[in-house]
Order: C-alpha cells, then sequence, then structure tokens
C-alpha cells in the first residue's frame, strides 16, 4: 500500500480536488491503469465487432471482508458472469465507488487489490468509473457499482422464450457456500466451519460449453440472491411449462447442511456467487453434463430436473422420502446485504 497523508477516507477525498486526485493516482490508477482509463476522461469509447451484451449491477455486502473474498473481487466476479449468463464474452467494466467517510485507507487498499486480482484472472479491463464520499453513518465503509459489457459468443442463443418442454436442467455445483459464510461470520460461526464463498468467474466454462453446444443451450443463470428456488421459479414462470426438480440430485455439502441447520436456512433460498443453472435441449444434456463435471469446479455437478408440460408456472420437487412438495419463490428478505 502507498503512503498517503490520511489513514482514512475523508469527505475531502470526495471533493473532486486534490485530495480526490490523490486517492485516485495512489489507488485506482496505479492498480488498474489501461490505455482507455489512463485518459482520465468522462467516460470511454471502445470498438466492439460483435452482438453486445450489457449488465449493472451494485454490491453492499457485509461485512465487506468475508471467508473466500471480499467486496472487490465479488464486484467483478458478480458483473463477469451476470454477462456470462447472457452468452458473452467479459470485456470491460466501469466501477464506481460510494466510500464512507472513516474507512481505512488500508481497507480500500485490500479492495482495490483484490478487483485487479480478480479483472486479471477474468481478462476484463476497468475503463471508467466514479467515487463519491458521503458522511459518516450515511454509508457502510463502501458500496461498490458496476457495469460491464460483453461480446454475445457467436454461437449463443439465451433466451427464456427458447425453454421448451423435456429441457433438462443442469446445476453446476453444491448450492449456498457463499450466503452461508456470510451469514457465519455476522453470527459468530466463522472458527465453527471452514466454509468459504463461492465467489469466482464463470465466463470461462460457459464460454467453452457455448463453443461445444451452441443453441442446444437455450437459457443460463447465476442463482446469487434468492437462491436456486427463486431462479427456478422465475424460470417457470416465462412460458406456459413447469418445472420439476429431484432433491437427491442436489448435492449439499455436509458442512453447508449444518450450517444452514444452526442457522435456519433452507439451502435452496441461499444466495450462491460461483453456481450458475443450465436449461438445455434434452438431447444434448448428457454429453454437457460430462463436460462441465471436467471443469475444475464442476465434480458435483448434475441434472437434477426438466421442464414439464404439468403444473405450469409452478416448482415441484421429488422428495428424498418419497413425496411431492410445491418450491415457492422466496417471500421477503432471508438474508439481507448478502451481494
Amino acid at each position: 500500500m502507498p503512503k498517503l497523508d490520511f489513514d482514512i477516507i475523508t469527505l475531502g477525498h470526495g471533493s473532486g480536488g486534490t485530495l480526490t486526485n490523490q486517492l485516485l493516482d495512489s489507488g485506482v490508477f496505479k492498480l488498474l491503469g489501461n490505455e482507455l482509463l489512463d485518459k482520465r476522461h468522462d467516460g470511454a469509447t471502445f470498438q466492439l465487432n460483435a452482438r453486445v451484451a450489457m449488465s449493472t449491477d451494485s454490491f453492499v455486502v457485509s461485512p465487506i471482508f468475508f471467508a473466500g473474498g471480499n467486496i472487490g473481487d465479488l464486484a467483478v466476479n458478480g458483473t463477469v458472469n451476470d454477462l456470462a449468463m447472457c452468452g458473452a464474452i467479459p470485456k470491460y467494466l466501469s466501477l464506481s465507488f460510494i466510500l464512507e467517510e472513516g474507512l481505512k485507507m488500508e481497507e480500500f487498499w485490500e479492495v482495490l487489490v483484490a478487483i485487479k486480482t480478480a479483472c486479471e484472472y477474468a481478462g476484463v479491463q476497468v475503463i471508467t468509473g466514479d467515487t463519491k464520499v458521503v458522511e459518516r453513518g450515511k454509508g457502510d465503509k463502501i458500496f461498490i457499482n458496476t457495469t460491464g459489457i460483453g461480446e454475445v459468443h457467436p454461437q449463443a442463443s439465451i433466451d427464456p422464450l427458447r425453454v421448451i418442454t423435456g429441457d433438462k436442467i443442469i446445476l453446476s455445483g453444491p448450492p449456498a457456500r457463499h450466503g452461508v459464510a456470510i451469514m457465519s461470520l455476522r453470527q459468530g460461526l466463522e472458527f465453527e466451519t471452514s466454509i468459504t464463498s463461492d465467489t469466482r468467474p464463470l465466463h470461462k466454462i460457459i464460454l467453452q460449453l457455448l463453443d461445444t453446444f451452441g443453441a442446444e443451450i437455450h437459457l443460463l443463470r447465476d442463482p446469487t440472491r434468492g437462491g436456486i428456488s427463486t431462479v427456478l421459479n422465475e424460470i417457470a414462470k416465462y412460458g406456459p411449462n413447469g418445472i420439476e426438480i429431484n432433491e437427491h440430485a442436489i448435492h449439499i455439502e455436509e458442512e453447508v447442511a449444518g450450517a444452514c441447520e444452526m442457522l435456519g436456512l433452507d439451502p435452496l433460498y441461499v444466495a450462491n456467487e460461483g453456481l450458475f443453472i443450465a436449461v438445455v435441449h434434452a438431447n444434448a444434456a448428457d454429453a454437457f453434463l460430462q463436460q462441465l463435471q471436467q471443469w475444475q469446479h464442476g465434480a458435483k455437478a448434475a441434472i437434477i430436473g426438466e421442464v414439464v408440460v404439468d403444473h405450469p408456472g409452478q416448482v415441484i420437487m421429488n422428495s428424498n422420502i418419497g413425496g411431492r412438495r410445491v418450491i415457492n419463490m422466496l417471500s421477503g428478505e432471508q438474508l439481507p446485504r448478502i451481494c
């Protein structure tokens, strides 16, 4: 971390004057600089030669540091993943900070380093942004907004209207790690569990799958807030079909299941940050799954259900004990400030 005149963020750092420039020069531009960002213009101009996808997201997670990551890499990965769910190759990000007066400079630096590392791993560049400072007590250390731009894969045809009866629903891995990691920290259980957030970029495996299966991939979604159950309900409401899933096919890690039991959480409703759901044509589903399982994080991927003509607009789960129950969308805010 560079030596600065201040140990904490002050209102002066949001004034647009000398302190703002010192903060940006020693932090944002020093770590994230590139040909476009270094122009320090009000925006950025660039050339893309394909269909374009854009996504924007805001990150207000509390606490800002957690097992497996922090708000910085979460912001990058979250927007990269939203682009990936559009079938896009992420290229550029905007990055905006709302900083609270009193935030420690070393904490801000740690977030910036995480952003730099995540950008380098994902292969994206920050090309424009903004920084504001609010009075002490008017924020919670740091909020981040990111907008991403990407080129849509030439073989991608991701559209909820393409979901048809018989499509298989594939989950890329065990759910609920991110939400449980955050809640364990909030509840003081971090010394009783080794659960870490699953925050990671997903675009590389998605692009490999698109290379192979192209238009056989009808829909992609990442089950962040609201978890698997909410995303499946959203998919069911897109068209005239219902969804059936099988409880035995969803691999819940033992430690995650135990923490959920202690915290009174249903893992199907807990947020994820490194997981995706794919709705794939039945003819391609087995081969899709086999390729996904070769991914370093895909060993526990599984076909968890299918799109059915029955009970349109509803998600029904076949339970381990032989019964059936409706899986509703999350009602209310189960886990506030989770991402």
